[in-house]
């Protein structure tokens, strides 16, 4: 039975750049989440359930980045998992509040992906 001691320099350098490409990915897809989100979301909806959906995009997002990245058996690693979720949901954050709420890019594309149009009401049945 082999003891932590025992792994190979080999094993963990490999286990290293697996977590540094895993969280590097994540963040790219963290960047590139909010105009996917922007798809789904509608403009009559309020900022928290916004909020709420970013947040969940963003972490199934991460979830997909650790498996295809790392492959599943990263999962058994805690803090490398924890890390790619968290660098997702970091970077969708900034980038969504730094690039591309103030270039308004992810309000046209809820504008043009809305269910319902802006100005026109509801019917209730």
């Amino acid at each position: 039975m082999q003891g932590p001691s025992d792994v190979s320099s080999t094993d963990k350098d490999f286990a290293s750049m697996s977590t540094l490409n895993t969280i590097a990915t994540g963040t790219a897809v963290g960047a590139l989440l909010p105009l996917l989100t922007a798809i789904v979301q509608q403009p009559h909806w309020s900022a928290s359930v916004k909020r709420v959906v970013a947040v969940v995009v963003a972490l199934i997002g991460g979830v997909i980045t650790v498996a295809s990245t790392g492959g599943t058996g990263l999962f058994s690693q805690g803090l490398p998992t924890l890390g790619t979720l968290a660098a997702v949901l970091a970077a969708s954050q900034a980038t969504f509040d730094l690039v591309w709420q103030p270039s308004t890019v992810t309000g046209r594309i809820e504008a043009k992906t809305a269910l319902r149009p802006e100005g026109r009401a509801t019917q209730v049945e």
